[in-house]
C-alpha cells in the first residue's frame, strides 16, 4: 500500500468488558463468557455484554429521550465510538467519516415491532427509521456530532471488515483524512436464535467450551451467539499515537453454490490473503486471526486455505470464538481487536483446546480473516 493507514485507537464493547485493560485481563484466562439463557423457547448458551457494559448501554439509553426508542445495535456503537474518538483525540473540530455496519441490524426492535403488528394490527411510528440498517451509523453521527459522510451497510459476517476496506479506500482517494469504521451487532433474539438452529449449526455440546472453534476434528458444529460492537480510528499517514498499521487488505467474493457454503478449499479466503500479502513474504506474518465460527465446515475450509497459501510453516492461529462466540457483522473487528492486543503486549492468545502452539519470536504482523454467507471474504494484514 503506498500511504501509510494508521489505527490512532480502537474501542468495543462486548462479553469481554468495555475497557482495554478489562478486555486484555479476560483474553488471558482460560474461561469462556457463554451462559444460559431462554431463547427460543429452550434454554440456549450464549455470550452477553458483561455487567458493567450493560449498565453503561442503560445509562446511554436514559440519557437522551430520542435513544430511549433507538435498538440496541445501535446503542453499543455509539458507547464504543464515544470512546474511541476520545482515544484518538478527536473533536468536533475534526471532519472524518463513519462507516459502522451490521449483518442482522435492529434485530430485537423489529421483531418487537412486527409482533405489535401481528397483536394490534397498527406499526408503530418509528417502526420503520430505528429499524433500517443505516440507523447505526447516522445515530452515531448524530451523537458525535460529526458532520462527515456517513455509511452503513451489511454484508454479513464479513460487514466489520468491509468497513475497514471503505475506510482505507475514502483515506487513500484523498476524500477523508479520518475515518471511523467497525461493526455493531445484536442478534441474541428467540427469532435469530431459531435461524441458527434450523441451519443446524447451534452449539449443542455439553463440553467444558461449547464452542469448537478451531477444534478440527469436530463431529458436529458448534458455533453460539454473542453481542457487542467495535470501531476503530484510521487516518492518513504515519501518526505519534498509533496502535498498529494497515500493511495490506485483501477482499474476494465467491460465485453461490450454496445460501451459506464456501468451497471446500475457501477459494476466497485463498484470494483475500494473498492480495492483503502482495508486498509481504508470508513468512513475515507471525499469526492469524482466524474467522472459524466453530462450524465443521467454516474452521476446516479457512484452515486448508490458509495451508494452501502458507505452505507447512504456518503462522500462529487463533479465534475469539470460542470465547466470546460469532458476534455477525461485529466479529472481524473485535478479531481485529485481538490482532492488536497481541502485539501490544506480544503474548499469543491460542485456543485452549487446540492444538498447542508456542510462540518463538516477536508478535508484529497479523492477519485477520472474517467471511460472510456466499463467500464474502475479506484479509486485513496489521504490522506495528
Amino acid at each position: 500500500m503506498s500511504k501509510k493507514i494508521s489505527i490512532t485507537a480502537i474501542a468495543s464493547i462486548s462479553p469481554l468488558g468495555n475497557s482495554p485493560e478489562t478486555i486484555w485481563e479476560n483474553y488471558l484466562k482460560s474461561e469462556h463468557c457463554f451462559t444460559e439463557h431462554n431463547l427460543d423457547h429452550k434454554k440456549t448458551l450464549v455470550a452477553v455484554l458483561d455487567t458493567d457494559s450493560g449498565q453503561i448501554i442503560e445509562a446511554l439509553r436514559q440519557s437522551d429521550n430520542k435513544y430511549k426508542s433507538l435498538d440496541k445495535s445501535v446503542l453499543y456503537a455509539m458507547a464504543a465510538s464515544r470512546k474511541a474518538i476520545e482515544n484518538a483525540g478527536w473533536t468536533q473540530n475534526d471532519v472524518f467519516g463513519i462507516n459502522i455496519g451490521s449483518s442482522r441490524g435492529a434485530t430485537d426492535l423489529f421483531e418487537k415491532h412486527h409482533q405489535e403488528y401481528l397483536e394490534n394490527g397498527k406499526a408503530h411510528t418509528l417502526a420503520s427509521p430505528t429499524t433500517t440498517l443505516g440507523n447505526i451509523s447516522s445515530w452515531v453521527s448524530h451523537d458525535l456530532q460529526s458532520s462527515g459522510p456517513e455509511i452503513s451497510h451489511s454484508i454479513t459476517c464479513s460487514t466489520a471488515l468491509h468497513a475497514v476496506l471503505n475506510g482505507v479506500a475514502w483515506l487513500k482517494a484523498g476524500m477523508s483524512d479520518k475515518f471511523l469504521v467497525g461493526g455493531s451487532e445484536a442478534p441474541l433474539t428467540d427469532f435469530t436464535i431459531a435461524q441458527m438452529r434450523a441451519l443446524k449449526i447451534y452449539s449443542t455440546s455439553e463440553e467444558k467450551y461449547p464452542n469448537r472453534a478451531l477444534d478440527l476434528e469436530k463431529k458436529q458444529s458448534t458455533m453460539i451467539l454473542g453481542e457487542g460492537a467495535g470501531v476503530c480510528c484510521l487516518e492518513i499517514g504515519a501518526s505519534e499515537n498509533v496502535l498498529a498499521y494497515i500493511e495490506g487488505i485483501g477482499y474476494a467474493t465467491e460465485i453461490l453454490e450454496h445460501n451459506i457454503s464456501i468451497s471446500a478449499e475457501a477459494t476466497c479466503f485463498q484470494k483475500s490473503m494473498k492480495m492483503a500479502l502482495q508486498d509481504v513474504d508470508p513468512s513475515e506474518v507471525d499469526a492469524i486471526v482466524m474467522h472459524a465460527p466453530g462450524t465443521i465446515k467454516g474452521d476446516l475450509t479457512e484452515y486448508r486455505a490458509i495451508e494452501k497459501v502458507f505452505g507447512s510453516n504456518l503462522p500462529l492461529l487463533t479465534t475469539n470464538k470460542w470465547k466470546i462466540g460469532h458476534t455477525f457483522g461485529a466479529s472481524g473487528i473485535l478479531s481485529l481487536e485481538l490482532a492488536v492486543m497481541m502485539m501490544q503486549h506480544n503474548t499469543f492468545i491460542g485456543v485452549p483446546f487446540a492444538k498447542a502452539q508456542t510462540q518463538t519470536k516477536p508478535i508484529k504482523k497479523v492477519l485477520i480473516n472474517a467471511v460472510g454467507f456466499g463467500g464474502n471474504a475479506v484479509s486485513v494484514l496489521l504490522s506495528l
